[in-house]
């Protein structure tokens, strides 16, 4: 099955800058997993895997617009420290430090400019906005969406949406 609108994708990527630098990786973990065509996804890379199949492997490059965005000036926001998260539980938060937000939008990816005692300055620029990137990416699922998840506009179970 190739990858349509209103399929759902597995995929494991390798995400490097224009020198070969990894920043980031999910080889070793579970796949990715979207609805096809319904802007779940970076739209290059939604562009690049639109007619892949299983077993498809490939590289493509990728301009800013088409993945983490331009870099807004201006992105600075006032916030509780309490509102940031990591995965290793740090408790002393530092200027150049990634945390995650909870938003409207769901979690968002965000870098501390500035500690005070209880509030912290992030920048809302992904830290991987304004930068030209190589995707490694590998399809190891494709199947056709459930008439629920094209409802619901997004992909359930493992790699998924879990309600």
């Amino acid at each position: 099955m190739q990858i349509a609108k209103d399929t759902v994708v597995q995929f494991k990527y390798i995400i490097t800058d224009l020198d070969g630098v990894e920043l980031e990786n999910n080889r070793d973990d579970e796949a990715v997993a979207y609805l096809h065509g319904h802007s779940n996804m970076m739209p290059g890379v939604s562009a690049a895997l639109e007619g892949k199949a299983v077993g498809d492997r490939f590289s493509v490059e990728l301009e800013p617009a088409q993945t983490y965005g331009e870099i807004q000036p201006d992105a600075e926001q006032r916030i509780p420290m309490k509102h940031l998260q990591d995965a290793q539980g740090t408790k002393k938060w530092k200027a150049g430090m990634t945390a995650v937000v909870n938003t409207d939008n769901g979690q968002r990816e965000v870098t501390v400019v500035k500690v005070g005692k209880f509030m912290v300055t992030v920048n809302l620029n992904h830290p991987m906005a304004g930068k030209t990137l190589n995707f490694d990416l590998e399809v190891v699922d494709v199947r056709q969406a459930t008439s629920e998840e094209i409802e619901h506009g997004h992909a359930h179970g493992a790699g998924g949406h879990h309600h």
